[in-house]
């Protein structure tokens, strides 16, 4: 198989602290792109507080780590960045302090480099725990592991919550909107209260400080969007019809969606909210329908019904010099979990992923513009990207089953052990 004998990132090596001069650099790129979008930074409970402590962030849009840089002034972070952002700049990323993460996997090394940059370092460390670009503007699924990991490291806790990034670079369509920007820093855990509160207490105060709802944010707020082309690409998340039901036939242009089956057509005004133009408008706030759509795929799983099967193209990343094509594979997800196997240069390949190895899944829209969707599924020393080779817009629903699935088989894990069945 072509990458086997290619060398492997080096998660080990300890993160750095960010050297004065190159700490200059990054508020001067940083600087002039939150002026320019007139960005507010509210902070709640910070006086006083200086470093070590954990920054947990929203993620939004490339931006965000503009807006994180400015909000810490004068203070630097390592900053923990995903495998693909390491690509042909990892000597770079190293020197700022990024430490590498493989998305969705169970890693104890990263645990290290976290309490290094917390206890060694006497850092910041800026985490991004949605772990990817929200998909319309609300908060991704947050692992329960994270109250438990605050608790370990004995630092204070704060939360920077973005809004309109999310607005101005939708992860749907890249090209930018004139949008201000805001954002509110809080410290939702003191020193003191690290030591005494429980990691259920913890989960609660982070999974409150997360929450964000962009689209009612724009239209609060009345942050007008003229931008021409505004729901185009909105179909790669709302993948479904409300009117007939069907699947992945839903389609957008200029500030139209609209499904190719029955042709209800919805049209997004400068404010965010959608409008059937034919007559009945059954969503007109984004994040609402997206949320039919995942109760649509919940209610398959526990139907029995849910599975998706095709070919795909399979590349892997092992280190950052870059993507290495393996060839064509198979994937299945059900509610087994995924099922990858191929046969790559004379190697079978296999790689399977229980339901519980991930509560959710990576996707990407049109991957760097020329690869097409894909899905990335990880393990501790690669990552692969799957792109589907004959069914169309279909990587949503898969990230929405990933997290179903996950919540009903660890439910009936949780109910097992209460019956004395698990332990």
């Amino acid at each position: 198989m072509k990458d086997k004998n290619l060398p492997r990132f080096d998660m080990v090596e300890k993160a750095r602290k960010q050297p004065w001069y190159l700490t200059l650099l990054a508020w001067a790129i940083a600087f002039p792109t939150v002026w320019s979008r007139k960005l507010k930074v509210n902070k709640v409970n910070m006086k006083g507080l200086k470093p070590p402590y954990i920054l947990l962030c929203t993620h939004h849009a490339f931006v965000d780590f503009s807006v994180t840089t400015a909000a810490i002034f004068p203070h630097r972070a390592n900053y923990i960045v995903a495998i693909d952002g390491f690509i042909k700049r990892e000597g770079l990323l190293r020197a700022v302090g990024a430490i590498c993460k493989r998305k969705f996997t169970n890693d104890i090394v990263l645990i290290k480099q976290i309490q290094h940059g917390l206890k060694v370092n006497k850092n910041i460390v800026a985490i991004y725990p949605e772990a990817r670009y929200t998909l319309v503007g609300t908060t991704a699924i947050l692992p329960d592991s994270l109250g438990k990991l605050c608790k370990m490291m004995k630092v204070p806790v704060a939360v920077l919550n973005m809004h309109g990034d999310y607005l101005s670079q939708p992860v749907w369509n890249l090209n930018k909107r004139k949008v201000t920007l805001e954002a509110d820093l809080t410290q939702i855990v003191t020193q003191d209260e690290i030591l005494t509160l429980d990691v259920n207490e913890l989960n609660s105060r982070i999974n409150k400080a997360f929450e964000y709802d962009e689209y009612r944010f724009q239209r609060d707020t009345k942050r007008k969007i003229t931008f021409k082309q505004r729901a185009e690409g909105l179909h790669r998340v709302l993948y479904q019809c409300p009117h007939c039901m069907t699947e992945h036939e839903m389609d957008s242009l200029g500030t139209k969606l609209w499904c190719n089956h029955c042709h209800a057509t919805y049209e997004m005004d400068e404010y965010g909210v959608l409008k059937n133009i034919n007559g009945n408008t059954i969503f007109s706030h984004i994040p609402d329908w997206y949320e039919f759509e995942r109760q649509f795929v919940k209610n398959q799983i526990l139907k029995g019904e849910y599975r998706f099967e095709d070919d795909v193209a399979v590349d892997s990343l092992p280190n950052s010099d870059g993507y290495v094509r393996l060839g064509i594979g198979h994937l299945v997800h059900d509610q087994n979990g995924f099922k990858l196997t191929g046969n790559f240069d004379g190697d079978e390949f296999l790689l399977e992923k229980e339901p519980l190895s991930m509560y959710s899944a990576h996707i990407e829209y049109d991957y760097l513009g020329k690869f097409g969707d894909c899905v990335d599924l990880s393990t501790l020393n690669d990552t692969y990207y799957l792109y589907p080779q004959n069914k169309k817009n279909v990587v949503t629903k898969i990230h929405f089953a990933t997290e179903e699935i996950y919540k009903i088989v660890q439910n009936e894990k949780i109910d097992r052990i209460r019956i004395g069945e698990v332990k």
